[in-house]
């Protein structure tokens, strides 16, 4: 058995240990051209968590999803995900992402939705053959957003929800731990997008972090835990009841001027 010196070192390296975020912005600037996009943001995203990304249409929000999840590297500042700077990221198994309009590319994909979900198993297989491991978690997927039924349908032949449950699932076969999506409910029914939150409300009871873009005020605060409130420069970054209290919107749609402090 331990003694007490020895448990007591132990309890300290577990406390002293560095947290790691799943994403962590420090003084983050992005430009196009002579054209800034991003500037000066620093935020940071726990493992577990719900962020919501919100603002004006040009405010940067897309920019901002591609920087916290590598697709671009910023001009100034430090992007790290799971600790790891983001130019360095190698786990990209790690990360689902599903970009904006999403659901009208299977127009241009003649695949089924398994060989579309399958291709979330390709950077487990490395050189290797897809195997019954592969199949197995593509078929758990499957299951797990509700669409075993459509596994063989042409991914053209869907509607825009069940495209959305076809690139979450492709998500969970890689076995993703942060889930990136920009505005994935645009142009699909009422019904599909209730569901869909729904779904998105599981996986991150479950443990899976999401950071999301959405311009509908109600839908995002009722289902995130935290919201940055973006143009150009973050607005707001705090729990929801923070922000449905703060003039976020007002400011960052340039009712009034000024930027917000910064809540952690």
């Amino acid at each position: 058995m331990p003694d007490i010196i020895t448990l007591f070192t132990i309890e300290q390296i577990v406390q002293n240990r560095e947290h790691v975020s799943a994403v962590e912005l420090n003084d983050v600037t992005f430009g196009y051209g002579d054209t800034v996009a991003v500037e000066g943001v620093s935020l940071s995203v726990e493992e577990g968590e719900f962020l919501g990304i919100l603002g004006p249409n040009g405010s940067g929000k897309t920019t901002l999803l591609h920087l916290m999840i590598g697709l671009k590297q910023p001009n100034r500042g430090v992007v790290r995900l799971f600790g790891q700077r983001a130019a360095e990221f190698e786990d990209g198994e790690r990360v689902g992402y599903v970009a904006q309009r999403a659901t009208d590319r299977g127009d241009a994909m003649p695949i089924s939705v398994r060989e579309t979900v399958l291709m979330g198993r390709f950077p487990h297989a490395g050189h290797s053959r897809i195997g019954g491991e592969d199949r197995a978690a593509v078929e758990r997927a499957l299951d797990r957003v509700g669409i075993t039924d459509l596994a063989d349908r042409p991914i053209d032949r869907l509607s825009g929800g069940q495209r959305q449950r076809t690139f979450i699932a492709r998500a969970l076969a890689a076995e993703a731990d942060l889930l990136a999506l920009d505005e994935p409910t645009v142009g699909v029914d009422v019904d599909s997008r209730t569901a869909f939150y729904d779904l998105l409300d599981e996986l991150n009871a479950e443990g899976m972090t999401i950071v999301l873009i959405e311009h509908d005020v109600d839908i995002l605060t009722t289902h995130v835990d935290t919201v940055a409130c973006l143009n150009r420069r973050l607005y707001h970054h705090g729990d929801t009841a923070s922000f449905l209290e703060s003039d976020a919107i007002e400011e960052a749609y340039g009712r009034r001027s000024g930027v917000l402090d910064h809540h952690v």
